[in-house]
């Protein structure tokens, strides 16, 4: 069995470094949306570890970039590193506390880590989130001819 890096391998590593070379000399919303999409390929091509830097990189460029910290969660979990995805997750709902989404991802995290109970309240506090969205968004029943 051959050792070492397969040559698809050292092109992909490659095509990493030059995407973590770009982030590093520019920033802003156009440069978070662009590495998000190179490390939502790297999600696809199975280099998870390789993402979770790019969507760090996004998230330097743009710190409000969701996409980027959704998938830095995503990443992370991907990798096996879950206690990272669930702190990444954390910081996600305290900078979003009303995002149903972030609260889904921390109780996907939490699942992950065989936190059952926390990951049920985070679930739970994400529908309460989900239903108040939907009442907001519904017209007053009242006020209908």
């Amino acid at each position: 069995m051959a050792q070492g890096i397969s040559a698809l391998g050292k092109l992909r590593l490659g095509a990493a470094a030059f995407i973590l070379r770009q982030a590093v000399t520019s920033t802003g919303p156009t440069t978070a949306n662009t590495l998000c999409q190179h490390g939502l390929d790297m999600l696809a091509a199975g280099m998870a570890s390789t993402a979770a830097h790019v969507f760090r990189a996004a998230i330097h460029a743009d710190p409000t970039s969701s996409e980027a910290q959704h998938g830095l969660i995503r990443a992370l979990r991907d990798a096996g590193r879950i206690e990272q995805a669930i702190g990444a997750a954390v910081a996600v709902t305290d900078l979003t506390p009303n995002d149903p989404l972030a609260f889904t991802e921390l109780s996907i995290s939490l699942q992950q880590a065989g936190h059952l109970p926390e990951a049920e309240a985070a679930r739970a506090h994400a529908r309460l989130l989900e239903e108040e969205m939907q009442f907001q968004t519904s017209p007053d029943e009242e006020t209908l001819p």
